[in-house]
């Protein structure tokens, strides 16, 4: 099953792929908003909450607000390089003062919108025609929700598969855990590894597979939580691991491979020539297919769900609370199938990719 390799993997992979998530926090909605706002509808504070869990965020906002001095937050660390310095402070530092503005170093920083500007000491932000922020960024390393959670999996991992591991090194019977592990253990490598990359090449894609398949299960699983953790349905994070798929894919791609791409075997030269163009740009569309379909799926997942719970305090009323609760509840349900089964597709989906790649063609015309 190559366990022992896989928990290594896993961690690598979760690792690499927090930086990238971290990436995304950095496009958005750049439009300003006035300083001071009047209190707002129902519906404009719905439309701040489904923002504030689908986007990523420098800390952990758990209760109350900051308005009225209630908010309760988990702060991350915030990591920034300017200027050739590298500036460290929490990220509960932020709201510590009237005009949410820490000075590091010389340096003055203002969290607006989700990002990090650098400004003067009263925390001015500039607008250019459009209303969009003109003040200059850092680069921001910072440890945001979804990099924090992202690690936490791959910790999780590690632990989980280290465990494991161990127990087949005391005794090959399955027990405790790996009662539980074995057959999703299993499930990838009869029904996804094997039918689709073949008996002799398929060992050698196994620790990948299983590293991406339990990685995105459990990311979308904590994302059932109402902590806002939105890991897989972070464009960035998706991109990453379709990126990994579509690398391993061509550095494990044979002649026969190449050959069918550059070159079609078997058909008339002007239909080579016609073909080639189409193959290659199938080369991209695959991992954009696999990032797009995983990200999509569990974003609208969680966009629904919140949109129906909305529906509550729009309508305000016990029939409406009670049909709208059993409607979250039972999509909440559906949502942890999702969950199982956007890993599997893209599990599924890799391997097809490895598969083509190693495949060996018979060259009997």
């Amino acid at each position: 099953m190559q366990i022992k390799r896989f928990g290594f993997l896993a961690f690598l992979l979760a690792f690499s792929f927090s930086w990238a998530a971290n990436a995304s926090n950095q496009h958005g909605d750049e439009h300003g908003h006035h300083e001071e706002q009047d209190e707002k509808s129902i519906k404009e504070q719905i439309a701040e909450v489904k923002e504030h869990h689908l986007k990523d965020s420098h800390s952990f906002h758990l209760w109350g607000d900051h308005a009225s001095g209630t908010s309760v937050e988990f702060p991350l660390p915030i990591i920034l390089w300017d200027e050739g310095e590298l500036h460290f402070f929490m990220s509960s530092a932020f709201h510590h003062s009237e005009n949410q503005t820490v000075e590091s170093k010389g340096s003055y920083f203002r969290l607006y919108h989700s990002k990090i500007y650098k400004t003067d000491a009263e925390g001015t932000i500039h607008y250019d025609e459009e209303h969009h922020a003109t003040n200059a960024k850092p680069i921001d390393f910072s440890i945001t929700k979804t990099v924090f959670s992202t690690i936490l999996v791959g910790i999780l991992l590690l632990w989980l598969f280290g465990a494991v591991a161990k127990k087949y090194r005391k005794d090959p019977v399955p027990r405790g855990i790996a009662k539980f592990m074995e057959p999703l253990v299993i499930l990838v490598r009869d029904d996804i590894a094997k039918p689709n990359i073949g008996e002799k090449d398929y060992k050698r894609f196994m620790p990948y597979l299983l590293t991406v398949f339990f990685f995105i299960w459990m990311a979308n699983m904590i994302g059932q939580t109402p902590l806002g953790i939105n890991i897989t349905g972070n464009i960035a994070v998706t991109m990453g691991l379709a990126l990994i798929t579509f690398f391993l894919t061509q550095f494990s791609g044979r002649k026969d491979y190449w050959a069918h791409i550059f070159w079609m075997p078997g058909v008339p030269y002007l239909m080579r020539v016609i073909l080639m163009p189409i193959e290659i740009l199938g080369l991209f569309v695959k991992p954009f297919s696999l990032m797009i379909r995983l990200y999509a799926n569990i974003l609208a997942g969680h966009v629904v769900i919140m949109s129906i719970i909305s529906l509550i305090f729009i309508f305000g009323n016990w029939f409406a609370t009670g049909a709208f609760f059993g409607l979250t509840f039972f999509l909440s349900i559906i949502e942890l199938l999702v969950a199982f089964l956007q890993a599997y597709i893209f599990t599924m989906l890799s391997a097809l990719y490895f598969g083509s790649a190693v495949e060996v063609h018979d060259e009997h015309h």
